[in-house]
This record gives C-alpha cells, structure tokens and sequence, in this order.
C-alpha cells in the first residue's frame, strides 16, 4: 500500500524540519564552542547528528511505502544567545515545538487509518520525550548553577561525556556508506 500524498506531503515537511533542528544544534555548537563551553558544544553536536538520524528515518519511511522524496528549504537558524542557559532553554522549547509536530503527524496518521505510519511515529513520540527531557535537565543544571564558575565548569564536564547511542551511531554509519 503506497503512502498518500497528503501523508507523503506532512513527511517530507518534517524531514525539512529534522534537518532545521539538525542545523540550529550545529549553530548552538558553534556558539557554545566560541564561548569556551566545549562540553556543551560536543553536547549539542551530538544532538545535531541525532536530528539527521530522525530525518534519514523518516526519509527511508517515505521511500519504502512508495512516496516521493521532496527536501525544502532550510532556513537559516540563529547565531547567537545570551548563555549555555538560554541555549538549552531555547533547544527545549526547539523540542517542544517539535514534539507538537510529530503529535501532529500522528494525528494526521489515525485520520487516514494509515495503521503502519502510526507504530512508525510511536517511535518518534517516545523519543520526543526522551529529547524534551534531556533538553530541559541541562537547562535545570544550568539554573541551579546560577553562572558561578565552579558549577558551570562541572557542568560542561558532563556534558562533555555525552556518547550518541549505538542505534544512531550505527544507522549514521550505515548512511554515510550507502552514500559512498
């Protein structure tokens, strides 16, 4: 059963809009690393290519049900931010926007009894809260450290630790060799 062209519409939309949330960590990255915050920075380069992974998901889906691939423009994100805390708070509220997307795709999903896009997308609203709660965590540290040094430092440290997970390492790998 081919996937229907509204359907295929609101999926290649959300593939653009993986690859934006994909592109606005690369610039929180970069933002953080000039600032002297490297862990954060590895942080959210860590996050940058976990966003490719959810649109190259979502682009597989797309193309294994029979629809067209149609990548949109991607907007250009901001530069800058005011801290380490308005950059994690910024990439929550990033989250939450998203989640509304994919409860909205899901909706969208349920409407045209499209059954298989809804256990494809119960993966992503999972994951939604997983990222909505990582996001925030950081931010929370981050108030608590109140911009004291020592804490900040500390901070950074852990974040610095961040490892991506084997399923997104793996699936990175396996799409950067099928690309060769």
């Amino acid at each position: 059963i081919m996937i229907s062209k509204k359907m295929t519409t609101a999926l290649n939309n959300q593939v653009t809009a993986e690859l934006y949330s994909s592109y606005l960590y690369v610039s929180m990255s970069a933002w953080l690393k000039a600032e002297g915050s490297p862990g954060a920075a590895h942080w959210m380069g860590l996050q940058a290519r976990e966003e490719v992974f959810h649109a190259m998901k979502m682009y597989n889906y797309i193309l294994d049900r029979g629809g067209q691939v149609k990548l949109g423009a991607i907007e250009a994100p901001p530069l800058k931010w005011k801290s380490p805390l308005d950059v994690f708070e910024a990439a929550y509220a990033h989250e939450q926007k998203v989640s509304a997307l994919i409860n909205n795709l899901m909706t969208l999903a349920k409407s045209e009894n499209d059954h298989a896009l809804e256990i494809f997308l119960q993966w992503f609203v999972t994951e939604q809260v997983e990222e909505e709660a990582s996001a925030l965590d950081v931010a929370q540290k981050y108030k608590l450290a109140a911009g004291q040094g020592a804490g900040l430092f500390m901070i950074d440290q852990e974040l610095g630790g961040r490892a991506l997970s084997a399923e997104v390492k793996d699936a990175l790998t396996a799409t950067l060799t099928a690309a060769d």
